[in-house]
């Protein structure tokens, strides 16, 4: 049972790491001590690879619940978790949210939707936006060579195998120029298809990059 409808019952509430105090500005993963409003912190791997983009947020860390939803949403049809999870995604974004964002999700290669025939990502993004109030656009960017699978690959490996692997798409150039941007995933783990979308929207003209994913990699998840 639970208390609303798309809710979580209290076994897989408990065992949900929602990510709340102390957080990377960057990547939004946890980190020891009091939050502080005023406090800007990063943590370690934020601090030894360059983000292009300027702040980030994650929902939940990878893991136990957060862990069987994603891969319910992404490999197991279950469409109906994008609108609870973006609810949640958008309490973790609030601290970085701008009234004039564009909202857009990681694209996926054209043949890796054909065969999954929807964007996990997309959803996410479709219901976030809706429920900040924000623009949408689904395919502000492009997939546009497709990448082995990044499962297992090591951080160095991700990042020379998304290296200019995604692009704006032709014809929303326009709606990118001078916007804040903000992009969004289902798990971040190296953050190299993250940086990859935020150099396509920054090289197109972007004022800045944000991010927000609903769940987050981490060291001790």
């Amino acid at each position: 049972m639970v208390e609303t409808e798309f809710g979580l019952c209290a076994t897989c509430w408990r065992d949900a790491a929602f990510i709340t105090g102390l957080v990377c500005d960057l990547c939004g993963t946890p980190l020891p001590g009091e939050a502080d409003q005023d406090e800007v912190v990063h943590c370690d791997d934020c601090m030894t690879i360059a983000r292009p983009w300027a702040r980030g947020r994650a929902t939940f860390l990878y893991c136990d619940t957060a862990r069987k939803l994603v891969l319910a949403l992404k490999h197991g049809d279950r469409l109906d978790i994008a609108k609870p999870a973006a609810a949640w995604m958008a309490q973790a974004a609030r601290p970085i949210l701008l009234p004039d964002m564009l909202v857009a999700p990681v694209p996926l290669h054209w043949s890796r939707l054909f065969k999954r025939r929807y964007n996990q990502s997309a959803l996410l993004s479709a219901a976030l936006a809706a429920a900040t109030d924000l623009a949408h656009c689904p395919d502000l960017l492009t997939r546009h060579r497709r990448t082995a699978s990044l499962d297992g690959a090591s951080r160095d490996a991700r990042f020379a195998m998304l290296s200019m692997a995604i692009g704006v798409t032709p014809g929303r150039r326009q709606r990118i120029v001078g916007r804040n941007i903000l992009i969004v995933d289902d798990v971040m783990t190296s953050g190299a298809t993250l940086a990859a979308c935020a150099d396509a929207c920054l090289i197109a003209g972007a004022a800045q990059v944000f991010v927000v994913t609903l769940a987050r990699v981490a060291k001790d998840a």
